[in-house]
């Protein structure tokens, strides 16, 4: 755990107080990077020992939200492309960090949040999909109204893909034919079969690490997004940066409605 400095805390306490009752977001989007390059500059053995302090932190993440009321949270874990081109080795490491550690913390007696997953389950080990599956029965029944989406085995294009396919196959079941189906197909008939169908699209979406690019995340549901990149490997990613990030929503929703 770290010990903030009385300097750090105070710093953290004004931003706390001069964001509540102001412009928050509903739903926050957050690209997790920089895992690897962490442990890397931390000079620790290997790029596990980064993932690892990547899944611990969800949790806090999810601290500062539920602290500021923030009810949607979705996080990319890992996208389809990590899951084809990482080693064996490290691919399964990070599965079960997501069944020993970012699953169980979410899924706790006493949480508050209700788990969902975006991502094609069949592209992860039979393990990891059953506890994934486990943990979203386990918590649907928490009326909190905090949800957090967990983006795992997820590509953006692929999810409208396969959106497309569901929407065609529903109509062509129901008699419409594709002639009549493109002379009423809207986005609303899209989004609804979305591995997100249901929930709202995300206000801000954050990414950590100093890269600047989406890399295939929320392609649809971001089309009207805030978006902010942060420079801190996610690891390193702190309340402050988290609270910064939710300043500059704030001053952006400030200029769109003056």
């Amino acid at each position: 755990m770290r010990i903030a400095s009385p300097a750090y805390a105070l710093y953290t306490r004004r931003l706390r107080r001069r964001l509540r009752g102001g412009a928050l977001p509903r739903h926050v989007g957050l690209i997790m990077d920089g895992n690897r390059r962490w442990a890397r500059q931390a000079g620790l053995a290997g790029p596990s020992l980064g993932h690892r302090a990547g899944a611990e932190h969800v949790d806090d993440l999810l601290r500062w939200c539920e602290a500021l009321g923030i009810r949607h949270v979705t996080v990319f874990v890992c996208s389809a492309e990590n899951l084809a081109r990482r080693g064996e080795a490290e691919v399964a490491f990070l599965m079960g960090l997501v069944e020993q550690v970012v699953v169980p913390g979410i899924a706790r007696p006493g949480a508050r949040w209700r788990l969902h997953v975006a991502g094609s389950l069949d592209s992860l080990p039979d393990r990891t999909a059953r506890a994934l599956k486990e943990a979203v029965a386990a918590t649907e029944d928490r009326a909190t109204g905090a949800h957090v989406t967990l983006a795992i085995g997820y590509g953006g294009r692929q999810e409208v893909v396969e959106a497309l396919r569901e929407l065609l196959t529903q109509r062509a079941e129901s008699g419409q034919s594709l002639a009549e189906l493109a002379e009423v197909v809207g986005p609303e008939d899209i989004a609804g079969h979305l591995w997100t169908a249901g929930r709202p699209d995300p206000d801000l979406v954050i990414r950590t690490s100093g890269e600047r690019r989406m890399s295939n995340f929320l392609l649809w549901q971001s089309a009207a997004s805030e978006l902010y990149f942060c420079d801190a490997h996610w690891p390193a990613f702190r309340e402050v940066d988290f609270l910064r990030a939710l300043r500059s929503y704030a001053a952006r929703r400030r200029r769109h409605e003056a």
